[in-house]
């Protein structure tokens, strides 16, 4: 059995065309190419944010690979206007080599290491994998073994969104629009807004602004 941590890698290249890439969409709509200069992408998409003019955000993209659980892969795919990729476990047979011929499970972030309660956690993964190769062994499938693996089983997603959705995702699960998110997804989603605004500007500014706040509030 092995317990990692959950992470994220950006699959997307960023080359610095993006927000050349949503200016030139942005001033089709007024025909005004021609104030296009070497410069100009950055001031007019911050002012496309500001306006509230943000269907031209979805002339750029971006693919993420989050390395989560189940429970929080649940939460991912319900952004019905990006599109996933998943491991599956119907078709995955954790008993070969190639998976190390172990389960990996994603560590609770709200369970500290020789607690009761992650010891009992751990207790159950172990049960868990017991039980799922021993189903194997009798001759199930793993489509049918995999009834025994729990919502901290390790799972690989890629989401693939545009610019405007990824404002919508990091306002719901990094920056508390609606509430605080699960603590095991804002422990994937608040790095990884930094580390996308850090190589995009302007996009993401006005998030990482309010997702600061509410953090120095949580910890002054």
């Amino acid at each position: 059995m092995k317990i990692i941590n959950a992470s994220t890698e950006i699959l997307t290249p960023i080359t610095g065309d993006e927000l050349r890439q949503i200016e030139y969409a942005g001033r089709t709509c007024y025909k005004s190419e021609d104030k296009i200069t070497d410069d100009s992408a950055k001031k007019f998409v911050e002012n496309l944010i500001k306006r509230g003019h943000e269907a031209m955000l979805e002339h750029s993209s971006l693919s993420v690979k989050f390395i989560c659980d189940r429970g929080i892969s649940h939460e991912l795919v319900r952004h019905r206007l990006a599109s996933f990729a998943q491991e599956s476990t119907r078709y995955c047979n954790y008993s070969q080599d190639k998976f190390g011929n172990e389960l990996t499970f994603i560590k609770p972030i709200f369970f500290e290491e020789g607690t009761d309660s992650y010891k009992y956690w751990e207790n159950a993964m172990v049960d868990a994998e017991i039980h799922y190769f021993s189903m194997l062994d009798s001759g199930c499938t793993p489509q049918e073994a995999r009834s025994v693996l729990p919502n901290s089983i390790k799972t690989e997603v890629v989401m693939t969104a545009n610019y405007r959705e990824w404002r919508h995702f990091f306002w719901l699960r990094a920056a508390h629009k609606t509430g605080p998110a699960h603590p095991q997804m804002e422990e994937l989603t608040v790095p990884l807004l930094y580390e996308v605004s850090g190589l995009i500007p302007v996009v993401f500014d006005d998030i990482v602004e309010k997702c600061t706040e509410w953090r120095s509030q949580k910890n002054p």
